[in-house]
């Protein structure tokens, strides 16, 4: 090719791929991030910077009206770890997530393996009830099963007493605490189990097919094939499902606050509902802020145990 012609201006070279970018156009993709990062900041990391500040101050109902809080240290965090109902809460808050997320990962397990296996109407049918339910807003969930177990009008003891279980006329569940329990339980699991079974349905058509008939020609069972070819597949997914189900559980607080207020006692009391009680009850918002920086530190613990079991699973495989 002709070599370009040259001027003493310098028209007619070619520009330089560093001086392509102007000062401006540098810039430009963090301007149009910063939206984003702006809104993240206010909406997650001021409220979070301002419930530390307030946990470490005197910050009552005064305070709150007139702006003078002191600090006071970790002196609200004494006062909380020595408080045994505390304690009490702490240990129902995991029994209550180790409950929920072993039912929602077994089910939503079943449940795709189950899809992966129908026809194409089948699935259809059963992903779109998944898709409904998972859509459900959560309150009007909550007060759906409400009514399912009242006990004068409820389904729950009509069909339970025409089956025979007579001692079920107007059974109170609410004033229970382990009915009371089981039944948020149920609620989570059926309200969490579609977004779980749909996120590893989509990883269990990534599965090559060829991996399946190789197992098959050894004569490996279904059991065994799961063990050793679809778990290792779908093991990362899995474990993403898994954190995610942990932190949704754990932080749960809009179905038991609508549905029991922690009742009856603390049957039903987490650690999100427990520091709402403090905070607002008692109107001890430094109490509460405290409460919610612990529970935010547990379950950070939790899943960083997590992911580092998930990496060091998949280091080995590698």
């Amino acid at each position: 090719p002709a070599p370009l012609p040259r001027h003493a201006d310098g028209a007619g070279l070619p520009p330089r791929a560093g001086a392509r970018r102007s000062g401006g156009g540098a810039a430009w993709p963090y301007l149009l991030i910063a939206p984003a990062v702006l809104g993240m900041l206010y909406l997650l990391v001021y409220p979070l910077a301002r419930t530390v500040l307030i946990s470490l101050q005197d910050f009552r109902l005064r305070q709150l009206i007139r702006g003078d809080a002191r600090f006071v240290g970790l002196r609200n965090y004494a006062t909380l770890l020595g408080d045994p109902r505390f304690w009490q809460v702490v240990r129902r808050t995991f029994l209550f997530t180790a409950v929920n997320v072993t039912l929602i990962m077994l089910i939503a397990t079943l449940v795709a393996l189950m899809i992966e296996r129908l026809g194409r109407a089948g699935r259809l049918t059963v992903l779109s009830a998944l898709v409904l339910t998972w859509a459900m807003p959560v309150v009007a969930a909550t007060t759906v099963f409400q009514w399912l177990f009242h006990s004068e009008f409820g389904i729950v003891n009509w069909a339970l007493k025409q089956v025979g279980f007579g001692s079920f006329d107007r059974y109170p569940w609410f004033a229970h605490g382990p009915a009371a329990f089981t039944i948020l339980v149920i609620l989570i699991v059926w309200q969490s189990v579609p977004f779980a079974a749909i996120t590893l349905y989509s990883a269990l058509v990534t599965v090559p097919g060829e991996l399946y008939e190789s197992a098959r020609v050894d004569g490996a069972s279904g059991r065994r094939i799961f063990r050793a070819v679809t778990f290792p597949m779908i093991r990362p997914i899995f474990m993403l499902v898994l954190s995610l189900e942990v932190i949704w559980t754990f932080k749960a607080f809009v179905q038991i606050w609508v549905m029991t207020n922690g009742g009856p006692g603390d049957a039903t009391t987490i650690l999100p509902v427990y520091a709402v009680q403090t905070a607002l009850s008692s109107q001890r918002y430094d109490l509460g802020s405290a409460a919610s920086v612990v529970t935010v530190l547990m379950l950070a613990g939790v899943l960083a145990l997590s992911f580092r079991q998930l990496f060091r699973q998949e280091g080995e495989a590698l």
